[in-house]
């Protein structure tokens, strides 16, 4: 039997509908008719924090590209090596929302003296982040290049706005993506930034099916 949806809150942006919706005890998120995130499945929004910050010899200063529903965010934080995480978020429904309690960790991860929410685009953010400041940055903006919240966000995947996140690392930072599925223009375009990138499988089980999402991880190599 399948549960039904029920609007918990909704707000018109300029990009469409962002939308919070509850199906059960599930929490969903949706922007413009996209399905962003829910609560169901959470093990892979840790995973990217964790690949990511397990291959970071530093972790002081951590960029992470989309809020969500802040899973990501909180597991970067359980990370004693983490004194600042600067999260950019296009929507301020989300930062709204994760705020007022309607995401129940939300709050308390909002007032985490480490945590800055740039209400802003990705590409703007990271462009004038001042350059070799960030450790680690985790791109979970949209479901992967083959699954865009936005059409214009197909620029965050190419070598162009790559070359700008390898630009604010410090030697030895690594770079982390999200993608749904397999994307091999994604891996080709950091392997050219980079000079290598890593394309590491997980497996999740979705509505009793097995599936996989995968993770694009590139280093940037430490001063010798």
């Amino acid at each position: 039997m399948v549960t039904a949806s029920e609007l918990v809150a909704a707000r018109h942006s300029p990009r469409g509908e962002v939308a919070l919706l509850r199906r059960g005890q599930t929490l969903e998120l949706r922007v413009n008719g996209v399905f962003v995130m829910d609560t169901a499945e959470t093990s892979t929004e840790r995973a990217l924090a964790d690949a990511a910050l397990a291959q970071a010899p530093r972790a002081s200063s951590v960029l992470v590209g989309g809020l969500g529903l802040g899973f990501t965010t909180a597991e970067v934080l359980t990370d004693p090596r983490v004194e600042h995480v600067r999260v950019a978020e296009l929507e301020p429904a989300v930062v709204d929302w994760m705020a007022q309690g309607y995401v129940p960790h939300g709050p308390q991860l909002l007032a985490d003296d480490r945590v800055e929410v740039a209400v802003a685009d990705l590409a703007d953010v990271v462009t004038h982040t001042p350059s070799h400041t960030v450790d680690v940055a985790l791109l979970d903006v949209d479901n992967g290049p083959g699954y865009l919240v936005h059409e214009r966000n197909a620029t965050l995947y190419r070598e162009s706005f790559l070359a700008q996140v390898r630009r604010v690392l410090r030697p030895g930072g690594v770079v982390v993506v999200w993608a749904a599925n397999r994307a091999a223009e994604l891996r080709q375009a950091l392997t050219s930034v980079f000079g290598q990138a890593q394309e590491t499988p997980l497996p999740v089980r979705l509505q009793g099916r097995e599936e996989h999402y995968w993770l694009y991880s590139a280093p940037l190599p430490e001063v010798p």
